[in-house]
């Protein structure tokens, strides 16, 4: 069973809870009536997809942004894992330091959160304590500018100061950039930026779930909306809050329509469930075919965001255990790292 953690207004707590035995009472019911969201998936999982698809539905429709930010923080649905890690704020640039205890990797993690770019709450931290646990390295997640508030580029420009921030204490080649889907956007735009510059580029980049068109991109941003837990006009709605008018322009800020040749290796997860699959897989297969060094690995099973699932489902612990031997082999060489039975793209210099 998960754990579950409260914040926030009393009214926001009591309508998540019964929203969350609601529906927990709902997919029970219809589970024994042999009707099952998606066939593999046991009841946490299709409990908590359904959860969270209705508490980000509330939170973009509410009359506000910071009301939605609330209703998102009300209730946490969190695994049992246990992460044996250590928080420290910084103040310039503002984050937070994630230290674990057992220290497996000499490399520094420079971590960017999901949330469309407009949500960054308890489900992040989570996520930033579970990488820097299973993969035992430090990990530094920035509280960078939010949308609606703030559009592109601040979000860029926050990227590189972070990234300037962890250069001047460590060398780029010990640096691992990650994020998960809108973090997953920041991390594949700051390595265009870095590229531009003339910079050196990081040890690796790993893009989770990655968001990587802007705009209406691949069947499936609509197809999967029945399985996953964010919804295909929702990825339209943050496009819109990141680049309001399209002043910037959709090419400009999407990664789809970059060239990665270049840039440092790139190591990619993406759930087959999930709506953002088909823009992730189009743009392996762009990068591969242009000569980038580049390997995606699919879980056909599974939603979005689907590696914070950690013990609770066998898909979400391999990925974990891919991304951290990914990161051993590239910055410790203490492990090998190649392509797998989930690689669906990988290009040739990916296999070393």
């Amino acid at each position: 069973m998960p754990r579950l953690r409260f914040a926030g207004p009393v009214s926001l707590r009591i309508s998540s809870l019964l929203a969350l035995n609601g529906i927990a009472l709902a997919t029970y019911f219809r589970r024994a009536l042999g009707h099952r969201m998606e066939p593999s998936w046991n009841a946490e999982l299709e409990i908590g997809v359904r959860f969270w698809r209705h508490q980000f539905t509330l939170a973009m429709q509410a009359p506000d942004i910071g009301r939605g930010r609330a209703i998102l923080d009300s209730l946490q649905t969190e695994t049992s894992d246990t992460y044996d890690v250590t928080t420290r704020t910084e103040n310039e640039p503002p984050g937070t330091w994630y230290l674990p205890r057992d220290a497996k990797s000499s490399a520094t993690l420079l971590y960017f959160h999901g949330g469309g770019y407009a949500f960054h709450g308890a489900m992040s931290r989570r996520y930033a304590e579970m990488l820097a646990h299973r993969l035992g390295a430090r990990l530094f997640a920035p509280d960078y500018r939010l949308t609606p508030e703030h559009p592109h580029p601040a979000q860029a420009e926050d990227a590189m100061t972070a990234w300037e921030f962890l250069t001047r204490q460590e060398e780029p080649g010990k640096i691992v950039l990650v994020g998960d889907s809108a973090g997953g956007h920041m991390v594949l735009m700051l390595l265009q930026a870095l590229k531009a510059a003339g910079r050196p580029q990081p040890a690796i980049a790993i893009g989770l779930c990655p968001w990587t068109d802007v705009g209406d991109s691949g069947g499936s941003l609509h197809a999967n909306d029945r399985y996953d837990l964010v919804q295909g006009w929702m990825s339209l709605q943050f496009g819109q809050w990141l680049d309001p008018g399209g002043r910037t322009g959709r090419e400009a800020i999407s990664p789809i329509a970059q060239d990665f040749r270049g840039v440092a290796p790139l190591y990619l997860q993406a759930g087959g469930r999930e709506i953002l699959h088909d823009m992730i897989e189009v743009f392996a297969r762009k990068q591969k075919d242009a000569g980038a060094d580049l390997m995606l690995d699919v879980w056909p099973d599974m939603p979005h965001d689907f590696q914070l699932f950690d013990s609770t489902q066998q898909s979400s612990s391999e990925a974990l255990d891919r991304i951290a031997r990914c990161v051993h082999h590239k910055v410790d060489k203490s492990t090998d790292f190649g392509p797998c039975q989930r690689t669906a793209v990988a290009a040739a210099k990916s296999a070393r």
